[in-house]
């Protein structure tokens, strides 16, 4: 699914571009200014941002530069929320599954870019939310165990309230810490019960984010721009649990039924909030979609023989 380009429909020659740049890796703060003169040759730089203080919800911007990895493309992702701009990763990291590019690719095809030479793909993305089993017994039986001058009120409320939504690039699981015992947990999938799994956590995963956690655990790669999500348990009791893919267009609900104190809703890596027995971690299709500009020559399958050693032929004499 492809999105036109919003300055050629305006009317404008030039994008007018933020650059992204996560400063704290030293070969973005080496290349920036680089990078930006490059940028400024066919563009107009709206703004560098390299504090994340920049507000998408206000800002009048064709195209995102993300400097760094993919790392700093999900937190883009995630600072956009609802206002997705196209992005552009130069990989300044070091794996690059989604910023591709290098500071010298960037020099030879950023002034095509600029002429809307090139489709923008959106890819699903994900809306996650907790939903307490019963926030008010909880939080009732807690303070009836703690001693009154102790408790900490605000931090009761944050922890047995319903939380979010937050949206999710890759993926969104349930992770057990500390005692790592194993969590039983209830997948609904619109309202009907489609499986209880005994394993070390649950994993929903966009085809964005098929390539990250979802294929440590063993789950399939899709293809990227598919309105599909995978569901993959860690490590299952039971061995004909296997990842299942299905469409993204409908409403999953991971139920914690056993679990410990240390258990957390996550999403992009980042944690959403702590998960008690009887708690519902909800996950849909967001409302938007993450969109990025499609560069020829870096198709996923070119991407995976370079990152991830595919084609390569055991019997060839090195």
């Amino acid at each position: 699914m492809h999105s036109p380009t919003s300055w050629l429909i305006a009317g404008r020659s030039r994008p007018r571009v933020v650059v992204l740049a996560s400063v704290n890796r030293p070969r973005v703060r080496t290349e920036l200014d680089k990078v930006c003169r490059i940028l400024a040759n066919s563009a107009e730089i709206a703004a560098v941002d390299e504090d994340e203080n920049f507000d998408f919800a206000t800002a009048d911007i064709d195209i995102a530069v993300v400097l760094g990895g993919d790392g700093s493309i999900l937190s883009a992702a995630r600072r956009m929320g609802l206002h997705q701009t196209p992005v552009l990763g130069v990989n300044l990291g070091r794996l690059g599954f989604l910023a591709a590019l290098d500071e010298n690719e960037l020099e030879r095809i950023w002034p095509e870019v600029c002429q809307g030479s090139y489709p923008i793909d959106e890819h699903v993305m994900l809306q996650c939310s907790i939903r307490r089993s019963d926030s008010a017994n909880q939080q009732s039986n807690i303070e009836s165990q703690l001693d009154r001058s102790q408790l900490d009120r605000s931090q009761l409320d944050r922890s047995h309230s319903d939380i979010g939504p937050q949206l999710a690039l890759n993926e969104a699981a349930i992770l057990a810490g500390p005692p790592y015992s194993m969590l039983n947990i209830d997948l609904v999938i619109d309202g009907h019960l489609a499986s209880n799994y005994s394993c070390d956590g649950l994993i929903i995963s966009t085809p964005v984010g098929s390539t990250a956690h979802n294929l440590s655990a063993g789950g399939p790669i899709l293809q990227r721009r598919l309105q599909a999500v995978v569901i993959s348990p860690i490590s299952p009791h039971t061995l004909t649990m296997r990842p299942v893919v299905d469409h993204a267009d409908r409403e999953f609900e991971m139920i914690l039924r056993q679990g410990h104190d240390n258990v957390s809703a996550v999403f992009d890596g980042r944690v959403l909030g702590g998960l008690h027995e009887g708690d519902c971690y909800r996950i849909c299709k967001a409302p938007v979609s993450f969109k990025m500009i499609n560069i020829p020559g870096k198709d996923e399958y070119r991407t995976l023989r370079d990152k991830l050693g595919w084609g390569g032929n055991p019997r060839a004499k090195q």
